[in-house]
């Protein structure tokens, strides 16, 4: 019986040390939401022919330019109030079907030191990597 306990206390052990920091992951999660966010927002402002901005603000961010009903379906708070955007918050959705190059930063007030970025070469969808 001592035996077997030992066993799966060891295994217990492993697998906690396996698991990702809560933190991290977080993270993750609300850069590629960011992601999806921002493509969503671009397809609208392409079909309907409006110029889009999304903007960062304390504790959220806001999509202008789009109809109220719209902006009403699309969040504008992070899932995790720790979030925090570096560097400039500002980035030009549409409509041209081709816009520049575009990024914007997150962290995480728990570990300022892991950023991601959330950025588009203009033509491709935005897509999450880590800032080394």
């Amino acid at each position: 019986m001592l035996v077997v306990i030992s066993i799966m206390a060891l295994a217990t052990a492993g697998v906690g040390l396996a698991m990702r920091d809560g933190g991290q992951t977080q993270l993750e999660r609300e850069a590629a939401r960011l992601a999806a966010l921002l493509e969503s927002a671009r397809a609208q402002s392409r079909a309907g022919g409006i110029p889009v901005r999304w903007r960062a603000l304390p504790g959220g961010f806001r999509f202008e330019g789009l109809p109220r009903s719209a902006q009403a379906a699309l969040p504008n708070q992070w899932l995790d109030p720790g979030t925090v955007v570096r560097g400039p918050a500002v980035l030009q959705l549409g409509p041209e079907p081709l816009i520049g190059p575009q990024q914007v930063l997150i962290t995480h007030q728990s570990s300022p030191d892991r950023t991601l970025r959330i950025a588009t070469d203009g033509v491709r969808p935005f897509s999450v990597d880590a800032v080394q």
